[in-house]
């Protein structure tokens, strides 16, 4: 397999299915392009698996869920899997907001003043991620329990959060510190989780 991405420190969807690789260990190149030499499909990320081409983050997530079934990409439970698989779509589809006046090139994390629609991804995610904390912490302390898909789409949003020195609740804070210390995304960031 390869995985076409693109620069670490502004491509924040690419991490989501490089950190599950790696994450898992399954075996794959890293090939890192600039903008003008995009991937075969003409968008990165892409995964490249023999003749197949896969890309979008989360489509390359599924890709991988369904190549390798025997790991936990998702919640082994239907209900939870069905949950699991709409906080990754909301995720990938939402924080139009977060994402825009918050973007991942420009993390000086400097606090500024937000606007009222910032408030309200804020508001979403630390009312997401403290209700999955509240109901799974006694199985891990990922965000349903064991490291997964939705863990992997929500963590770029945590750095951000944590490069702009965002107020977040207990639950929350807690989750991101143990995502943002992973080996592997400190090994994304460059040895350091990002502050």
């Amino acid at each position: 397999m390869q995985l076409i991405i693109g620069n670490r420190s502004r491509s924040s969807w690419s991490l989501r299915p490089w950190i599950l690789l790696k994450h898992f260990g399954i075996p794959f190149e890293e090939v890192r392009t600039l903008p003008h030499e995009l991937a075969p499909s003409g968008k990165f990320p892409c995964l490249l698996d023999g003749p197949t081409q896969v890309w979008e983050s989360l489509a390359i997530c599924e890709y991988l869920a369904e190549s390798f079934p025997e790991l936990p990409f998702w919640p082994q439970d239907k209900a939870l899997r069905a949950e699991a698989r709409a906080l990754a779509a909301e995720m990938h589809a939402g924080f139009d907001a977060l994402h825009r006046h918050y973007p991942m090139a420009d993390r000086q994390g400097a606090r500024r003043p937000h606007p009222p629609e910032v408030e309200r991804d804020l508001t979403r995610f630390a009312v997401l991620v403290e209700s999955l904390r509240a109901r799974h912490a006694a199985h891990g302390p990922f965000l349903m329990g064991t490291f997964g898909i939705v863990d992997a789409m929500y963590l770029p949003l945590a750095a951000r959060c944590q490069a702009y020195g965002l107020a977040l609740p207990v639950r929350t804070h807690a989750w991101m510190q143990t995502v943002l210390t992973l080996p592997h995304v400190r090994e994304w960031y460059g040895a350091e989780a990002p502050r």
